[in-house]
């Protein structure tokens, strides 16, 4: 007999089968109803959602009053402005007399008369097919086809072939060739012992013998200019101190909503699939490995290396210094500070020339500023009339005739009767339980209705 799952029993579309499989060992892949998780795990109560913690985003008006009184306003002087004398623009005067308005084109132009154009475009013409063309075209009959045979290929016939014994005569490089032994170069390259020469070191310069030492001059030191305060105090008020005036308001409440935790404390009796599994093993105690005790070797130990045995130590003194010795020449008589250059340029006393500056071309006004625009002199105000309003007046629409309400939805309706699904029950009616398959899936089946007799 047919059995029948919950999702084919399912008549509102809510309850079916999950996809995949909850065994560890089988693999089938057909989905399952049910899980373990679902049929083990006890259920809690209807535990709410954690609230959020984000402020609302809401504008908040500042409640004080507002002083509109600006920096401007406060240092602004209002002046007496005097109207411009408006100019007067003359009135327009047409001139005395007649136009001519006659041209050259209208005088040398000739009209004709013009006729259409004819079509020079034939009439159309239709053939009127009666039967098959049987023709014969001048290609085919002045064409005829020749009996052309296959030429044959002048291509010589390969008389060489490779010789199969390998070749074994010289060449005239090897027969002229005759080997020699190769002498090493004598190296020009000077040797690296240090000859020392005979004759005592000059270490006398150009610089040495023609300078003079002279007496330098001392600076005199500039005294540094000690720092003085000033006597009045420094003025660090600003705009927002004068204007800005505290208010005391109250401190910000927190949003945060109390913290409610969800626990119980009664231990987690229900069994899992990793409790079932896998099952505690009794492991040995880790063995601790003992270390080996030091053992010294047996002797004494030779500390000489082969540096010590093989050294032979020399007696040798020390390189003396080839720089000789400064031979400066101290002169008590002062220094002459006197050039060429000092003696045949001497200063000259010179002033600095003043700016160069024109005198102002346009000459400054000496009366008061109007202030007055060609926009002001000019501008003439006008009245507003104020547009009437198109839009109908919101007076409801009353009419003596009833409404009528019917729509073709309240005359095509039929109310039908809502049914409960039989899913929904923990066993629907009209089914028998039957088996339930590894994977989780419960199959019913269906009870057959007893027919009475007659």
């Amino acid at each position: 007999m047919k059995t029948w799952c919950l999702c084919q029993i399912c008549t509102c579309g809510r309850h079916h089968c999950p996809h995949g499989t909850t065994r560890i060992y089988e693999n089938s892949g057909e989905s399952c109803a049910t899980t373990e998780y679902l049929e083990k795990y006890p259920s809690y109560g209807s535990v709410l959602p954690p609230q959020s913690l984000k402020p609302k985003e809401e504008f908040r008006a500042y409640r004080g009053k507002m002083e509109g009184i600006t920096t401007f306003k406060s240092d602004y002087r209002p002046y007496e402005i005097d109207k411009q004398p408006r100019h007067a623009p003359e009135g327009y005067k047409p001139k005395q007399g007649v136009i001519d308005l006659g041209t050259t084109y209208k005088r040398d132009f000739n009209s004709y008369k013009v006729q259409p154009v004819v079509i020079i475009r034939p009439l159309e013409r239709q053939q009127v097919k009666k039967g098959k063309l049987d023709t014969v075209p001048t290609y085919k009959d002045d064409y005829r086809a020749w009996d052309i045979q296959k030429s044959e290929l002048y291509k010589p016939q390969q008389t060489y072939y490779p010789p199969t014994v390998r070749f074994g005569n010289s060449t005239t490089f090897q027969d002229d060739y005759v080997p020699r032994e190769i002498k090493p170069r004598q190296s020009c390259k000077p040797s690296p012992a240090v000859e020392r020469s005979t004759i005592p070191f000059s270490c006398n310069t150009s610089h040495r013998l023609d300078y003079v030492p002279h007496r330098p001059e001392f600076n005199l030191a500039r005294p540094k200019d000690s720092y003085k305060p000033p006597d009045q105090p420094l003025e660090d008020l600003t705009t927002h101190r004068c204007d800005f005036q505290g208010l005391v308001g109250e401190t910000a409440k927190i949003c945060r909503p109390a913290h409610t935790r969800v626990a119980q404390d009664a231990p987690f009796e229900g069994s899992t699939e990793f409790r079932d599994s896998f099952q505690a093993w009794a492991l040995p105690a880790p063995q601790v490995q003992k270390a080996l005790e030091y053992v010294p070797p047996a002797g004494t130990m030779q500390l000489q290396s082969t540096s010590h045995l093989d050294y032979v130590p020399h007696q040798a003194t020390r390189v003396l210094p080839i720089r000789p010795a400064s031979r400066r020449r101290n002169h008590n008589f002062p220094f002459q500070g006197k050039s060429t250059t000092k003696q045949d340029f001497p200063a000259w006393e010179s002033c600095r020339q003043g700016l160069i500056k024109q005198g102002p071309q346009i000459p400054s006004p000496s009366g008061k500023f109007d202030g007055l625009s060609t926009f002001r002199s000019h501008y003439v105000p006008h009245e507003l009339i104020a547009t009437e309003s198109c839009k109908p007046a919101d007076a409801p629409l009353k009419r003596p005739l009833p409404f009528d309400d019917i729509t073709t939805y309240s005359l095509e309706y039929m109310p039908k009767k809502l049914e409960t699904c039989p899913a929904s029950y923990p066993s629907p009616p009209g089914y028998l339980f039957e088996t339930t398959n590894s994977q989780g899936h419960k199959f019913f089946r269906k009870i057959a209705p007893a027919v009475k007799a007659f």
